[in-house]
This record gives structure tokens, C-alpha cells and sequence, in this order.
């Protein structure tokens, strides 16, 4: 099984590996940096290089492992390569996906609007949740809450816990556990701190994905819009930007 160096330290841009399997165009390493699409989150695109030649990694995704899908031959199996993301949109991701979780986090306190699904771009984002509609004046004050939220510059981090003791100490509506099917037994789960360290976090999710390590680094929000999605549903757009 694929090592996921990401979900440990979200900054790792370069990494040595194994090459495990090769399967027409996909390689297998027996340790990643690169993120394989899932959880509203794309899959990260970079190289992978041996002895000068390079490879194109152009999808990256998770099945019984994580398959790297690159352009040409692939290394045979035992080579070591060096991995190397493309860092620009990773750390768009990185940023779009801790916002989503300010604003679902933000949706739930103050809309009672629960997260219903999200997709992240590196240049876009969108939130569906459940509410029955929002106007001109609802989409101001999330936007100006949620750049009040990123000035706070606010920690972010993440751990490993059981699932059992995550159900009985967390609040599995807020976390998202009861969405996890029941295989998963070994949770990640991503807090944002509140408003003083004595405070509960403003958000704690079951996710894994990979953020910025605090609020600051996100950028200003910018929401673009809204759509109904249908009776009682709700898609927000936004954007970020330096």
C-alpha cells in the first residue's frame, strides 16, 4: 500500500520513491506526495524523474492504492524516481479547500445550512448546502465573516483518531463521521482554531485533504454568486485572490 506523505505534511513539493507496479500508463510508488482526486478536491499533476529523463504526471487517482497516470513508458518496477509537484496549483487547492471548510463551518453556525457537497478548483470554488435561499445581503455577510476568519490568521492543523473515540467525543453532524463508510476505521481529522486558544474550534472535519496550516494564508475571499440547486438546496461560488 501507497505511503500518502501528504497526509502528514501538506508542504512536501519533492520526494524519492519506489517504484512498485506499472500498469499500462499508471505507476505505483510506494510512497506519494501527490493527492489523488477525492473529497471535492482534484488530483495534483507534476513529474517524476530518474537519471534525467522525466515523466508527465498527468492524473493521480485512489483505488486499492493510488495509481499515478503519466505520459510515455513508465520506469520499470524498482526504479527510484524523484517526484515533484506541480506547486502552484497544489497550494491553490490548499487554500480553496481550507476556506470551504471556513465557509461550511460558517454556513452551519449561523444558517443552520448543513454542507451537502463542495468542488475545488485553483482558481474557483463551490459550496452545496442545505438552505432554502439566499439573498444579496446573506451572501455580504458570509463574505465579510469569512475575511474577518482568514485576517484572524487562525491555526489550522490535523491528527489521526480512532473512530470510536471520534463518535464519542466529537459531534458527528459537525464532523462529517456519519457521511465515512463504516470500514474506515482510523480517522484525519483537520481543526481550525476559534477565536482564543482556551476556545472549541471554530471547525473540526473529518477529512483528507490537504490545507494551509493557518487562515492567514488563504487570501481574500470573494463570493461570486449563488444558484438553487433545487427545493431546499443551495450552491455558493466564491473565489480567493493574494
Amino acid at each position: 500500500m501507497t505511503k500518502s506523505l501528504f497526509l502528514d505534511d501538506s508542504t512536501i513539493r519533492q520526494f524519492d520513491a519506489t517504484v512498485e507496479r506499472v500498469l499500462d500508463d499508471r505507476v505505483v510508488l510506494d510512497r506519494t506526495a501527490f493527492y489523488p482526486t477525492g473529497g471535492g478536491q482534484p488530483h495534483d499533476t507534476g513529474t517524476l524523474t530518474v537519471d534525467g529523463e522525466t515523466w508527465t504526471v498527468t492524473d493521480v487517482q485512489k483505488k486499492d492504492t493510488i495509481y499515478h497516470t503519466v505520459d510515455g513508458t513508465p520506469p520499470e518496477p524498482g526504479t527510484t524516481v524523484t517526484g515533484e509537484l506541480a506547486w502552484d496549483r497544489r497550494h491553490a487547492h490548499m487554500r480553496y479547500h481550507t476556506a470551504q471548510h471556513l465557509l461550511s463551518a460558517l454556513l452551519l453556525d449561523e444558517f443552520d445550512a448543513e454542507t451537502t457537497g463542495n468542488q475545488v478548483y485553483a482558481d474557483r470554488a463551490r459550496l452545496d448546502c442545505a438552505y432554502e435561499r439566499f439573498d444579496e445581503d446573506d451572501l455580504g455577510d458570509i463574505e465579510a465573516r469569512l475575511n474577518e476568519l482568514v485576517g484572524d490568521e487562525r491555526p489550522v492543523r490535523w491528527y489521526e483518531l480512532d473512530r470510536e473515540e471520534a463518535e464519542d467525543r466529537l459531534d458527528t453532524q459537525r464532523t462529517r463521521i456519519d457521511l465515512l463508510p463504516d470500514s474506515i476505521t482510523e480517522l484525519r481529522i483537520v481543526e481550525i482554531a476559534g477565536e482564543t486558544p482556551d476556545d472549541e474550534p471554530f471547525d473540526r472535519t473529518a477529512c483528507a485533504g490537504t490545507h494551509v496550516s493557518n487562515t492567514g494564508d488563504i487570501g481574500t475571499v470573494t463570493v461570486t454568486g449563488r444558484e438553487t440547486r433545487g427545493n431546499g438546496e443551495e450552491r455558493i461560488y466564491f473565489d480567493l485572490s493574494d
